[in-house]
This record gives C-alpha cells, sequence and structure tokens, in this order.
C-alpha cells in the first residue's frame, strides 16, 4: 500500500496523495479489499512461458508470476472503478466514409505481369524465401 502511495506522490508531485484527483481515494480504498489469493500463479507462468517459447529460470519465474499478479489486480480494481464510464473507441464522433464500390476499367493480367521479371502461369514468380519445413 505504501508503494502506491508513493506512486501516486510521484504522479501529483504538486499535491499530497489526499489531494489527489477524485478516484484516487477510491482506487485505494478498493486495493484494500484486494483478495490475497494470486491471480496467476507459478504454474501458470510457467505454462504460458513454454507457449511463448521463452526458456525462463525458477528465480524468473517467481518474479514474474509476482509481476503479472499485481498488474492483474490492478487491472480487477481499475475495472470496479471505471464499471460507470461507457466505452467509447474515440471521444470524437467518428463516421465510416465510404466509396460506392463501381467496376472501373484495370489492367489486363498480360499488362499487369508485362514487367515482371519472372512469370508462371499468368501469376508473378518470385524466389523462394523459406524452405520447405518452415
Amino acid at each position: 500500500m505504501h508503494e502506491l502511495s508513493d506512486g501516486l506522490a510521484r504522479l501529483y508531485p504538486s499535491r499530497s496523495t489526499a489531494a489527489a484527483p477524485r478516484g484516487a481515494d477510491q482506487y485505494l480504498n478498493l486495493l484494500k479489499g484486494v483478495p490475497a489469493v494470486p491471480a496467476i500463479s507459478r504454474d501458470e507462468v510457467a505454462h504460458l512461458a513454454r507457449l511463448s517459447r521463452l526458456a525462463l529460470t525458477d528465480d524468473e519465474l517467481d518474479l514474474y508470476a509476482g509481476q503479472l499478479d499485481s498488474i492483474l489486480s490492478h487491472v480487477q480494481v481499475i475495472s470496479q472503478v471505471a464499471a460507470d464510464v461507457p466505452a467509447t473507441a474515440s471521444p470524437n464522433p467518428a463516421t465510416n466514409v465510404t466509396r460506392p464500390d463501381v467496376v472501373e476499367p484495370c489492367l489486363s493480367p498480360g499488362a499487369a505481369l508485362s514487367g515482371a521479371p519472372a512469370v508462371d502461369e499468368q501469376r508473378f514468380l518470385v524466389p523462394q524465401i523459406l524452405g520447405e519445413g518452415e
């Protein structure tokens, strides 16, 4: 809890933690109620590391499990605080600007392939960059 107060003080250096923006006190009070049960276990972190093909030591697993648990707990608290805020993708109203789908003249396959260095059955022929097994 002390770390959060220090963090708020760094975010708002000209104010005390008590004078932080509205919602900060609510955030602090919610943090007090965060359950002690971890949001993610060490085994789940190890599983995610295997899926991500990351080779982590036991010390790294412990470190990342604690960090991810902290992050997930804070996300849970923030989602409780901001539950009454409507979701928006942008604060500005936006409309989808589209044009009519009209068929217009375009290049023939022969004209499109005329400048290609290599062609195979009306397709661009490019060198292989990956092996068969990749």
